[in-house]
């Protein structure tokens, strides 16, 4: 087989994702301070966009933030007043390391523990990688 037709096959089995142009966008984070509450207004939006679980996300944003949060319903309560750009912030670097491949870019992934480390899967490219815990 020459070159030409082994690339034409490799292409045609690749997923279309690979292919895909779109951007991925996170939704900016809509938040109103009450007293010495900070209210994170679309966390499940945020979290159905990611597609992260929500365990996972929370335990590295209120690391990230150092302040105490609870779930109340569909939003979020940190303990501390936070303007939405420190928030986004710290969306925008989960994204980076839990969510965005670092070999294509692409947000297709899917988290899995591997014996006890935690690896990123790119559906786009096929490339695992480790990340932090």
């Amino acid at each position: 087989m020459d070159y030409e037709k082994m690339l034409d096959r490799a292409y045609d089995k690749m997923p279309s994702v690979v292919f895909e142009k779109k951007r991925f966008e996170v939704p900016f984070t809509q938040v109103s301070i009450e007293g010495n509450k900070t209210i994170f207004k679309n966390f499940k939006e945020i979290i159905d966009y990611i597609g992260r679980d929500p365990a996972h996300f929370l335990k590295f944003v209120g690391r990230e933030m150092g302040a105490a949060w609870r779930k109340d319903g569909s939003r979020l309560v940190f303990v501390g007043k936070f303007g939405a750009p420190a928030i986004n912030q710290r969306i925008v670097k989960y994204v980076k390391l839990y969510v965005t491949c670092p070999v294509c870019e692409k947000p297709d992934t899917k988290l899995t523990k591997v014996e006890r480390i935690l690896v990123m899967k790119c559906m786009a490219c096929g490339a695992v990688s480790s990340v932090p815990q």
